[in-house]
């Protein structure tokens, strides 16, 4: 039985993480008293005891716990950004080719960003594909509940005194110096760093990433698009499925509560959207960090998740 500790279990990703362990009889969570929750020597011990650990952290708490393991036999899953450009690092994404083995024999692993986990699903078979040329500069959107903000922001939304500016959709990150920029441009393999425009909604959780195409400067139809992703992703919790009814709604909380992702390919023969429909706390954090820790277990990468 592997033994298992979340620090950082008190936050958002980390209460989602223990609501799906605690119901498993294969693990046994390593849990701090809260007197302790903070204490640095507490947090050593239970890292260093702990076969899989998760840190559920900001940036430069993550890098400290880090620095805090001792015991070589400790894997890590972290999911805070700190780590997901460093070659050092697995990334956490194992649908893409030959990232399931990298998770598999690693003791460090990434956990992806949300937003950036539609906009690399999406991107980089079309660029190992040759369809998206490297240097082809994207513009990508992205549609996320609230809940991706954090427990301020999910206070801020539920309060019955919140502004009446929340409710309506807003647009933030506005000086395209967003922190999930960097992965999606390493880890697809472009060399122009996209045009990003997440929006917050008025609702709890789910996302929708877009990335727009015009036909013209790919090399491709949306056949020939359909036909990557069919091919591409046969195993794991991303799947390609044809929406041939342009006129449909795409709801951004039509896969809210689940741990996979579905991929649409819509539009006409001169303009493309490729989207990717998720729950940003799913298959966009939490979800995406348990598949990891299946991973590393030698265990179906599906166990303990909501499909």
């Amino acid at each position: 039985m592997k033994k298992i500790f979340i620090d950082g279990s008190a936050g958002t990703t980390g209460l989602k993480i223990v609501s799906r362990l605690s119901v498993r009889s294969d693990i046994q969570l390593i849990a701090l008293p809260e007197e302790y929750r903070k204490d640095t020597s507490a947090r050593a011990d239970a890292l260093n005891s702990a076969d899989i650990a998760f840190l559920c952290l900001p940036d430069s708490a993550a890098i400290e716990a880090v620095s805090l393991v001792t015991n070589e036999n400790t894997a890590i899953i972290d999911t805070s950004t700190a780590h997901r450009v460093d070659d050092t690092w697995a990334y956490g994404f194992a649908e893409l080719k030959g990232y399931r083995h990298k998770i598999q024999n690693s003791k460090r692993i990434a956990n992806p960003g949300c937003h950036a986990s539609g906009f690399v699903a999406l991107v980089r078979p079309l660029v190992e594909n040759g369809i998206i040329p490297t240097d082809l500069a994207l513009t990508s959107h992205s549609l996320t509940g609230y809940s991706g903000g954090g427990k301020k922001m999910i206070a801020d939304y539920t309060s019955p005194m919140r502004s009446q500016l929340l409710d309506a959709p807003a647009q933030y990150a506005v000086s395209q110096n967003h922190k999930h920029l960097k992965e999606m441009v390493k880890i697809c393999g472009i060399t122009t760093t996209p045009i990003f425009t997440p929006i917050v909604a008025p609702y709890y959780s789910g996302m929708e990433v877009t990335v727009p195409l015009f036909a013209k400067d790919i090399n491709g139809k949306i056949q020939d698009i359909e036909d990557v992703y069919r091919e591409y992703y046969q195993d794991g919790l991303v799947h390609f499925v044809p929406n041939h009814d342009n006129s449909a709604f795409l709801y951004a909380n039509s896969m809210s509560g689940r741990d996979d992702m579905q991929l649409t390919v819509c539009g006409n023969d001169d303009r493309i959207l490729l989207i990717a429909r998720f729950d940003n706390l799913g298959k966009g954090a939490s979800g995406a960090a348990i598949q990891n820790m299946n991973i590393l277990m030698g265990i179906h990468e599906s166990t303990g998740l909501v499909l």
